[in-house]
């Protein structure tokens, strides 16, 4: 890259965020400059599920910027020849409290578009063989989730917008000023912009840190698990959920149960609620199962992972599902950014330079939905 040059877009982080936002402009056929400090994507962007999770995104604007976003996933994925399946998700109850809240989820969601719907234990077994049918009651199907291995995704994303798109990356290359129509990195390159869009995750400390203490913003500590591959002959099926899942998600707060669900957790599970843990696991394409995930809020955490935190996912999996192997192969901890009390931090510093940001965990979810919005509203250059 020259020391002086210039772009219609310049983009600041490769996470999915980023790229979500490059391929929106790109399609446009505005020319796109994205910048990373990193040689990589490391964040968060490669350190979760790779779940596509509609049924989490409570109905309305969300829900549908969520199908949108499949719609992109699936053909991205067909242009950059990734894994993605399309498997679906089943909730497990094995308590009649959890039942009762995916009865009434299914209730609302025959007035609001959705196509989940409850399921028998027959039903489950079809679908997923290996769940354990001791005390289970039955559960919540959903045929929109799908599952990506978020490592090979984000590395062939950013290929297909190099290659097809002229996308041009510029990885371990650290902004330190974004002014108006101008970016500036830390080697002296300065980039002449009709638009600059910072997507810089978790670290939102860095560019117009005044801008994110208008808001309120923290982050986000997960912890997650990884199996070694399983046998070739196991497939896992949909992707799997107990009932702590509820809790978690907006998407069931308008169930009128939901609140005697809480309470009940909160008595018989206090550890569990202390760190924000529900129980999700997904099979990616090397045949791997991913298990996770706790949630810590602040602004600085502890390095250091939980190991208890571990072993209570893990237990819990383990009592809903037999698989043929459970040794772990990785533990890790991912951050990202979230904005209380809201669902995206969308900001324009001024007529050329956009903050987006905040997507609180459903970044692969909401990411490509959302920059199609963005870029209705805001790529007017």
């Amino acid at each position: 890259m020259s020391k002086n040059c210039k772009t219609d877009i310049a983009i600041i982080g490769a996470g999915i965020v980023g790229l979500a936002h490059a391929l929106s402009a790109a399609k446009r056929g505005f020319s796109v400059k994205v910048f990373e400090r990193e040689e990589k994507a490391i964040g968060a962007s490669i350190r979760n599920f790779g779940m596509i999770w509609p049924i989490g995104q409570p109905f309305g604007k969300l829900y549908s910027r969520a199908i949108n976003s499949r719609k992109i996933w699936i053909e991205t994925a067909q242009s950059s020849d990734f894994f993605l399946d399309q498997v679906g998700s089943i909730i497990l109850a094995y308590r009649e409290d959890e039942y009762q809240v995916m009865k009434e989820y299914c209730d609302l969601s025959k007035f609001k578009n959705s196509s989940a719907e409850l399921l028998s234990i027959k039903q489950i077994f079809n679908l997923s063989p290996y769940v354990l049918s001791k005390g289970l009651i039955g559960g919540l199907w959903s045929p929109t989730e799908m599952i990506v291995d978020p490592r090979e995704a984000i590395k062939k994303i950013t290929i297909l917008l190099k290659n097809k798109y002229g996308v041009e990356f510029n990885f371990g290359t650290t902004v330190s000023s974004v002014e108006p129509n101008l970016v500036v990195t830390s080697d002296g390159n300065k980039i002449n912009t009709k638009k600059t869009i910072v997507c810089s995750g978790a670290d939102f400390e860095t560019l117009f840190p005044q801008e994110y203490k208008k808001f309120h913003t923290t982050k986000s500590k997960l912890q997650m698990l990884r199996t070694i591959s399983q046998p070739k002959n196991f497939k896992l099926g949909p992707a799997l959920c107990s009932g702590f899942t509820l809790t978690h998600y907006d998407s069931f707060a308008e169930c009128s149960s939901i609140n005697s669900l809480k309470d009940r957790y909160k008595k018989e599970f206090p550890f569990a609620i202390e760190n924000g843990i529900h129980i999700m696991i997904s099979q990616n394409g090397l045949g791997e199962i991913i298990l996770g995930d706790s949630h810590e809020y602040g602004l600085t955490f502890d390095p250091f992972n939980n190991e208890e935190i571990n072993k209570f996912i893990v237990d819990q999996v383990k009592s809903f599902i037999s698989l043929p192997s459970i040794e772990i192969a990785s533990r890790w901890n991912g951050i990202y950014p979230k904005l209380i009390g809201g669902t995206e931090l969308i900001k324009e510093v001024d007529n050329s330079i956009l903050i987006v940001n905040c997507l609180g965990g459903a970044g692969m979810t909401q990411s490509f939905g959302l920059a199609e919005e963005i870029a209705e509203e805001y790529l007017n250059i």
